[in-house]
């Protein structure tokens, strides 16, 4: 989507940004319940070599995830 796009080139972001917009991962992931949700959970997920999930942060509090995060992969 251009909004992504956007966002992206302006924090010269690497890869291109996922847009969701049928909600079709935020499911698979358990971000949302339904296609109607009008928001979606904060989780964060550890995606280790062969693109397994090793671990999952379900409760994202977002001053302390980045430090969750590192303590999961140190």
């Amino acid at each position: 989507m251009a909004k992504n796009k956007k966002f992206a080139d302006n924090e010269s972001f690497p890869y291109p940004l996922l847009c969701d917009t049928d909600r079709v991962v935020c499911l698979a992931y358990g971000g949302c319940t339904s296609q109607d949700d009008g928001g979606s959970k904060r989780i964060t997920y550890v995606i280790g070599p062969g693109g397994v999930i090793q671990d999952a942060i379900a409760d994202v509090n977002a001053s302390e995830n980045p430090q969750q995060v590192l303590d999961l992969v140190s």
